[in-house]
């Protein structure tokens, strides 16, 4: 059959079954008998069969098709919230269609008006700067869809999910302090990114509270190895810190890396706490204690808030907030002889495996 594409109609022929049970084997809308259904599997590997998804959905009105917007594919973090959203949507019989806005307003556009295009049942948008595209205004209450992540504290005009930034920022702050640091840079991506402005007001908020200082704030941008010399030249012109708080795993990269290039130890003389935990961050010779988000959870809650939009909820938007944790390792000294059983006037606990903030109610 070189030369033209392979249809439903041949697949039927080679299993010797009606188009009808082929659609419905590669559908799910109607159960069909074990025999029937491997006969028919059978054949479509033979012919090295494809299933043409807009053509179903076409023709059946019905997408089984739910687009995932992120702003960067090559951040560990999306990646992995990509992953466990698509294993979760296979579960329940969905495809992903995956599109990155490189984090470009423009592009963000232009990349949902493709997915749209594709009739999807649903989408979950990771937004650039945390407001709802505009492209999207016309779909709100139409089209299910939840926002993820990059998302504003108090909700947003559709269901949300996203980490308690602030309270991440403070858990960072919180460890450093009860060990004696009081000279503390945060090394920010962007502050036009609503999270990042959160982890940078929890920090700033506790440390100045606590210090009567504020703490510096440099902006790396998102991508590690420009943030990485940006940070080195930074270091170079200024007083050493006594610690950094990292806020994404792309600035902790950039500020281990632009540590390195100065021949600086870690965690003497600077301690670092980094954001998101990867096995990278503990196959070193000194681990690196960071802030963990909890993704699994995160994709999760994502998913079961868009399969009850496609499944007709019709409730007000939902905001679902999650704790963050630190998980402590060796990357962070301690600099005051009481600062370990919170002598300075901080419930800091440095000794402890993993520090759990309380879950925030759901609303």
């Amino acid at each position: 059959m070189s030369g033209r594409r392979v249809t439903i109609r041949d697949v039927a022929g080679r299993a010797g079954v009606s188009i009808a049970t082929v659609s419905n084997v590669f559908s799910g809308n109607k159960p069909v008998n074990e025999d029937l259904r491997e006969r028919v599997l059978r054949a479509a590997k033979e012919l090295a069969y494809q299933v043409d998804r807009a053509a179903s959905q076409l023709r059946s009105g019905q997408a089984r098709v739910v687009g995932v917007l992120v702003p960067d594919l090559d951040d560990v973090f999306f990646t992995s919230l990509v992953s466990r959203i698509e294993v979760l949507a296979q579960a329940d019989g969905y495809d992903i269609l995956v599109a990155s806005s490189r984090d470009d307003a423009g592009l963000e556009q232009s990349r949902l008006r493709t997915l749209l295009a594709w009739r999807p049942s649903g989408l979950i948008v990771v937004p650039c700067l945390g407001e709802p595209p505009q492209v999207l205004a016309g779909e709100i209450g139409r089209l299910p869809m939840v926002f993820a992540d990059r998302v504003p504290p108090e909700g947003s005009v559709v269901d949300t999910v996203a980490i308690d930034n602030r309270e991440a920022g403070e858990i960072a702050a919180r460890h450093l302090l009860g060990l004696g640091h009081r000279d503390i840079v945060i090394a920010a991506s962007s502050l036009a990114i609503s999270p990042i402005r959160e982890r940078i007001r929890g920090a700033c908020d506790l440390i100045r509270a606590m210090t009567g200082r504020d703490a510096r704030v440099i902006e790396l941008g998102s991508v590690a190895e420009p943030g990485a010399e940006i940070f080195r030249h930074w270091l170079e012109r200024h007083e050493q810190p006594s610690a950094v708080i990292a806020l994404t795993n792309v600035t902790t990269l950039s500020a281990l890396s632009a540590l390195a290039r100065l021949r600086v130890d870690i965690p003497d003389p600077v301690s670092v706490v980094g954001f998101d935990d990867y096995p990278w961050m503990s196959a070193r010779k000194t681990g690196l204690t960071a802030i963990r988000q909890p993704i699994a959870e995160l994709a999760a809650a994502a998913w079961q808030r868009l399969r009850a939009r496609m499944a007709g909820e019709g409730a007000a938007p939902r905001t679902i907030v999650l704790p963050a944790s630190l998980q402590v390792r060796d990357s962070v000294r301690e600099l005051s002889p009481g600062a370990a059983d919170g002598s300075d006037g901080l419930d800091a606990s440095p000794r402890m495996e993993e520090r759990t903030a309380a879950p925030k109610a759901v609303h």
